[in-house]
């Protein structure tokens, strides 16, 4: 299972892509993988706030798992939902790193991104 370059993990299976102070975020193709097909994604409103370590939303998958939180890597304001994933949720599936990204987060405390993992670092943990 691929972690592209250049992108930072959580060891909850997400990953960010920052540009500036404005993180991105999805579920890792790891993460994905794990929860199979995903039938629905909940996610927060744009002007909400996300909290590091706290659930940003919700997905659920046919695999008869009814709802798995999924857990930001960081804090700051939704400035964007990827409201496509409303009536193509399986976008998670798949294109976990393009069509399927979830939210994007103005950031309120870059710090946090030195509690995240590189692609190698988190390749080494899904793989043992």
């Amino acid at each position: 299972m691929s972690a592209p370059r250049g992108l930072l993990y959580s060891d909850d299976h997400i990953w960010l892509m920052l540009e500036g102070d404005l993180a991105t975020l999805g579920i890792t193709d790891y993460g994905q993988r794990q929860l199979g097909e995903v039938v629905y994604v909940d996610l927060p409103e744009v002007g909400e706030f996300v909290v590091r370590g706290e659930p940003f939303g919700s997905v659920g998958t046919v695999e008869g798992i009814s709802e798995v939180e999924l857990i930001s890597p960081v804090t700051g304001e939704v400035m964007e939902v990827n409201e496509s994933l409303t009536e193509d949720p399986f976008q998670v599936n798949r294109d976990p790193y393009g069509d399927g990204w979830m939210i994007k987060v103005q950031m309120h405390d870059l710090d946090e991104l030195d509690e995240l993992l590189p692609a190698e670092e988190y390749e080494s943990l899904t793989t043992s």
